[in-house]
């Protein structure tokens, strides 16, 4: 792989987008390597939380328009390489959302656009003070729905506030976002990366069952009709986990005042 790289250690994954001198700007090959990587996860019972980082200066600098459009000769328009490729960059979002494992973005330095999608898609945020969210599309001439980020960005601020930071295509420093709840922690400069593992590590020690079917639920209460439909979604998830062997385990330990020790089974 030349886009990204891959770590694994103890049932943590952690994937970094490698493109340093580009601002890890995404291009056509490391969207399918984070597909990739990412359909995998799907079906891999042994790693129970990711850390989505960059390499560098900045997480990411959004989608490579000159690697997504390189103007040469192919079977294919320049409209239906840009519709592919903005396309495919949307299923990395997608499959951020929907893979079991929490997924939790390591940030420092620029994320923006395309970077703002995939960064908001994971499931918690850990920044230093050098990052800064930027949403530029209206200055350019573009919508900000770009990978997701309308459907994103309204369920994390609110409508009101995504209409203002959309509208007038702004930047937010770290202290802006941890105020709109777009950052859970923030760490030392440079040290965002070792917070995510830290947060990671915190994760791991948490039922795998519990971790798994709660990010369900929040993905199924994101798109619920109302409330009986989530209760009854809600309702086969924890009848289920009374037949797992974690469970009196988990109220074991709680009763004996100590770290459970979880086997997903």
């Amino acid at each position: 792989m030349g886009g990204i790289k891959l770590d694994r250690r103890d049932g943590v994954l952690t994937i970094t987008l490698s493109r340093p001198e580009r601002l890890n700007a995404v291009d056509g090959a490391l969207t399918e390597e984070m597909l990739d990587v990412l359909n995998e996860l799907a079906r891999d019972p042994d790693t129970q939380v990711v850390v989505l980082t960059g390499e560098g200066r900045g997480f990411c600098s959004g989608m490579d328009i000159q690697g997504g459009d390189p103007g040469q000769e192919s079977s294919e328009g320049r409209v239906q390489r840009l519709y592919r490729g903005i396309g495919r960059g949307g299923e990395v979002t997608a499959r951020l959302r929907e893979i079991p494992q929490p997924v939790i973005a390591a940030l420092h330095g620029p994320v923006a656009g395309m970077g703002v999608s995939w960064a908001l898609a994971c499931d918690m945020r850990v920044a230093d003070p050098t990052t800064r969210f930027v949403v530029p599309f209206v200055n350019l001439g573009l919508s900000a729905g770009d990978c997701g980020l309308s459907w994103l960005l309204p369920r994390l601020v609110g409508p009101a506030r995504a209409a203002e930071i959309f509208y007038r295509a702004q930047r937010l420093d770290v202290s802006r976002a941890e105020a709109l709840g777009l950052v859970t922690e923030v760490s030392a400069e440079g040290a965002d990366l070792e917070a995510a593992h830290a947060l990671a590590d915190e994760l791991l020690a948490k039922s795998p069952y519990g971790l798994r079917r709660t990010k369900e639920l929040l993905n199924t209460a994101l798109d619920a009709p109302g409330l009986r439909a989530q209760l009854q979604a809600e309702t086969a998830v924890q009848t289920l986990a009374f037949f797992t062997e974690d469970l009196p385990e988990g109220m074991t330990a709680t009763m004996e005042k100590r770290p459970p020790k979880f086997k997903n089974r």
